[in-house]
């Protein structure tokens, strides 16, 4: 993302800050994470991508300002720190800020109390004004939908800062980003925050700059960017290792057939895909628990050296996470933390769960945003949502350093949509206003689940089967692989079984070249015992990121050649099994990838 006006590209390196960066060089000596971390929104010493984007800041005191950093980063320590100076020149004399949720109101009220700024987070649009000894108020996208007239006469009423946290949720409904621009249009200076700049759909975000790529899509534009790899590179978020399992699965169908097939399998259309994957999330299956016991069986390895570290389900609907809670106490003997978004409690039961040490916490969306628990460093994503933009804040829950070496992992149904994310989560992504047209428009296959995740629907929404006519009888997990830094380890495996535990068993603390080396050490030890893969002990050593890269450039060629020919992408795949050989993508050899590729090639130059 870049101002293009500005022709340079805002990045927390300061070799990479265009006009900026011989200003903010300066800025480049200091420790992006430590000593120790503050509590939200309080650091005393700013990280080198804060004390830079302050500096762009500053240097162009601009009306709005849009700050994209990866969840975990720092953004509200940024941003009570522009308040602050904002304050004390007299630019504004009132702060609003807007969040996504009234736990986040009160996360809000209270960073900003302990760096002198009062905000009120109980501020009810009935009021009308704030009490005279708060400096502003913290209220909710949804508070300001109901009345933005109100909020318009609060704005205009002396000179405002506006923060608009998460500010992608002002585009979650046409009403609400009318009602933000209505609201906020008079704002003196509006700072918008975002950790996930992307959306699903096309609903343009209020306040939010849009120029044309190459393509002529308009896509939205940031003042300054920090992404996750930047963040990782400075030590500023943890590593994270995704754990992917797969596993039989047999269900019914709406009209009576049995259905069996692996989840996450290459063949399976989308809508058996979908099916898989709701009957492996199914409490009543074997694939939950046999997740949950590795997941916990982590989380232990990595409370050996970080004591209290903690372990988040994110779970689907209410029904599911009493269901998952359930079994994590019959695992562990001790009760799961249970958080529904509904509940009058749930804000209270997550700060308690924040500063105390037990084990599990499982939730429904409501800690998939902006919540702060530090301590989490394993996750479960036991729900069937699919967007980006969901599986990012999802992530970030686990990213936030507290001291050098903590890792994060996080545990996932083998589904392709799932797995693509987490293989490409340090891509930067930009909102687009438009969608390419026309036949050679790169309608990729997760822009149909996007559209289909849109309301974020559970998976009993999934599949369309009908109330009631769906039903899952079995589900058996095994052991997938591992996902890290865009390569891919492990060689599949049973569950409880020592290629598994291989996994499991890493070091609860280790920096991202420490985790790189060890999955590299614990891959070519598998296939040096030539288990999983049913290789002998004598076969030839394989290169995972050669493998990756194939994998990658193959699903590119084949998605290509699904939109040219119509064909469904499972279909093109079987095809090039049909007649190179071989099983699926995810197991097939380097020579079998390679001769495939090269055959969807050889299709779109019309030779075979």
């Amino acid at each position: 993302m870049s101002r293009h006006h500005h022709g340079a590209r805002h990045h927390g390196h300061p070799a990479q800050q265009g006009p900026a960066a011989a200003s903010t060089a300066a800025a480049s000596h200091l420790p992006p994470a430590f000593p120790g971390r503050a509590p939200w929104g309080t650091a005393q010493k700013l990280r080198a991508w804060q004390a830079a984007a302050i500096e762009a800041y500053e240097t162009r005191q601009p009306r709005d300002f849009l700050a994209v950093a990866t969840p975990g980063a720092g953004k509200t320590t940024f941003a009570l720190r522009i308040a602050t100076n904002l304050l004390e020149r007299g630019v504004v004399r009132r702060v609003t800020v807007v969040a996504p949720t009234e736990h986040l109101k009160r996360q809000w009220a209270d960073a900003a109390a302990r760096v002198g700024i009062h905000l009120d987070p109980n501020f009810r649009n009935a009021q009308g004004r704030h009490g005279a000894h708060f400096d502003g108020v913290a209220v909710t996208y949804a508070q300001v939908a109901t009345k933005p007239a109100l909020h318009a006469a609060r704005t205009a009423a002396a000179p405002t800062l506006v923060i608009l946290d998460e500010i992608h949720h002002g585009g979650d409904a046409l009403s609400w980003g009318d009602a933000v621009r209505e609201a906020f249009e008079g704002a003196t200076r509006r700072l918008a925050l975002t950790g996930t700049p992307f959306r699903s759909d096309t609903a343009a975000i209020p306040f939010v700059d849009y120029a044309p790529d190459a393509d002529g899509i308009r896509r939205s534009v940031a003042d300054y960017t920090y992404g996750y790899g930047d963040a990782l590179r400075d030590g500023v978020v943890r590593p994270v290792l995704f754990l992917s399992y797969s596993g039989s699965m047999r269900w019914r169908t709406r009209a009576g057939d049995e259905v069996s097939a692996r989840l996450g399998e290459e063949s399976l259309t989308k809508d058996m895909t979908a099916q898989a994957w709701r009957t492996a999330l199914d409490p009543e299956g074997e694939w939950v628990p046999s997740v949950l016991a590795a997941a916990d069986r982590r989380l232990s390895e990595v409370r050996r050296t970080v004591p209290d570290a903690g372990g988040l389900v994110i779970a689907t609907d209410q029904a599911d996470a009493r269901a998952y809670a359930a079994h994590l106490r019959r695992l562990t003997g001790e009760p799961a933390t249970v958080v529904l978004s509904d509940d009058d409690g749930a804000s209270d039961r997550i700060d308690t769960f924040s500063a105390g040490d037990s084990r599990w916490m499982v939730a429904v969306r409501m800690v998939s945003e902006g919540v702060d628990v530090p301590r989490l460093a394993v996750g479960v994503y036991a729900t069937s949502t699919a967007t980006p933009l969901f599986f990012a804040q999802a992530v970030g829950r686990f990213v936030r350093v507290r001291k050098r070496g903590e890792t994060a992992s996080v545990f996932l149904p083998s589904v392709p949509q799932l797995l693509a994310l987490a293989a490409t989560l340090e891509l930067e992504r930009d909102h687009a206003l438009d969608r390419p047209t026309g036949p050679d428009a790169p309608a990729e296959e997760d822009l149909l689940l996007l559209e289909a995740n849109r309301t974020e629907r559970g998976s009993d929404a999934l599949g369309e089967d009908g109330a009631g006519a769906f039903q899952a009888l079995e589900a058996q997990a095994s052991f997938d692989r591992v996902l890290f830094d865009g390569g891919e380890f492990g060689t599949g495996a049973d569950v409880g079984s020592e290629e598994e535990l291989d996994f499991l068993g890493l070091p609860g603390l280790l920096d991202a070249d420490q985790v790189r080396t060890l999955l590299s050490q614990r891959q070519a030890e598998q296939v040096g015992r030539g288990k999983g893969s049913g290789r002998p002990p004598d076969a030839p050593r394989v290169d995972h990121r050669r493998l990756a890269e194939l994998r990658k450039e193959l699903n590119a060629l084949v998605g290509a050649w699904a939109r040219r020919s119509g064909q469904p992408h499972g279909s093109v795949h079987t095809e090039l099994r049909r007649r190179c050989g071989g099983p699926e993508v995810a197991t097939a050899t380097e020579e079998q990838l390679v001769a495939r590729t090269a055959m969807v090639r050889d299709w779109f130059v019309g030779r075979r």
